[in-house]
């Protein structure tokens, strides 16, 4: 099997690399690349996003292609795509971080600053914080609720449909910090920095309809 992980100049994706090496070990074939036939022709792909919403958007559109590509993989051919931070952000049809910028649209929403109740809530919101699971998820397959993530982040998806929800964490109100909607799915923390119940997270996705 094939899992590539889109690398489109977002930041630094070494963590993510490195993690998902350390869980595939020899049995999975882990890629980076944004080579659009290689994408095309993977199993898995992995969006990671590091920076703000438009500065990710930017990065990917600038690369000829590659927005249609990854459309094709999880709309059309409905393989599986594990969205990473501003990866999952950009599932939604329109972010307000710099500016407002249009987003995938794969799932219907938008991406707002998180409501830090006049200064109540230090943002970004970084470090440990526990999650709230809630429901069957494919990725979080015999991981407790409760467990602690770590998240980085100072805007959340707000889907309109509620359904996709899949987990979420307390700070400043209950924000959304894992979807999953048939093919798709996202995490706002990061599996990557969440020590071994993270790597299970990746397991999960990696060994999702193997």
């Amino acid at each position: 099997m094939n899992v590539t992980i889109v690398d489109y100049n977002s930041g630094n994706i070494s963590s993510v690399i490195n993690s998902f090496k350390e869980v595939a070990k020899d049995k999975v074939n882990i890629g980076v690349t944004s080579d659009l036939n290689k994408i095309k022709s993977s199993d898995k792909v992995v969006l990671p996003g590091q920076g703000s919403f438009k500065s990710c958007v930017d990065a990917l559109n600038k690369i000829n292609g590659l927005v249609d590509t990854l459309n094709d993989f999880v709309l059309t051919n409905k393989k599986p795509l594990l969205g990473i931070c501003v990866g999952l952000q950009m599932f939604a049809d329109v972010g307000y971080e710099e500016t407002e910028t249009k987003g995938l649209g794969w799932i219907s929403g938008k991406v707002s600053k998180i409501d830090n109740q006049n200064g109540k809530y230090k943002l970004p919101h970084i470090g440990w914080n526990q999650i709230n699971i809630l429901k069957d998820s494919k990725i979080f397959e015999n991981i407790k609720n409760n467990s602690h993530m770590y998240f980085v982040h100072s805007y959340e998806f707000i889907p309109k449909n509620k359904e996709v929800i899949s987990a979420t964490t307390e700070y400043s109100s209950n924000i959304v910090c894992s979807i999953e909607k048939e093919n798709i799915f996202g995490t706002q923390f990061h599996p990557e920095k969440s020590d071994k119940i993270g790597l299970k997270i990746i397991d999960n996705f990696i060994k999702f309809n193997d």
